[in-house]
């Protein structure tokens, strides 16, 4: 499964366009973030990301779970966010 990083400074409709493209070709996404802020931005995108595809009869769902992630050497606790097909 393709994973996409968001982070707090990440722009929605960037994001929200690479979501489209990797469901329109894989059908589904993982999107992670460290952070309250960059997990408010990976919401939006992915509520802008169903805006995209939804003329094309495709409706997306997202999962949330918590993973854990190496930055620098250290263990993080990240959003995991699994955009998908319904």
């Amino acid at each position: 499964m393709e994973v996409l990083k968001v982070s707090s400074k990440s722009a929605p409709n960037s994001v929200a366009g690479a979501i489209a493209g990797v469901v329109r070709d894989f059908g589904c996404v993982e999107v992670q973030a460290v952070g309250a802020g960059a997990t408010n931005q990976a919401l939006k995108s992915i509520a802008v990301a169903r805006g995209y595809l939804a003329p094309m009869g495709i409706d997306l769902i997202c999962i949330p779970a918590f993973t854990s992630i190496e930055i620098d050497g250290v263990e993080r606790t990240a959003m995991k966010l699994i955009v998908e097909t319904r």
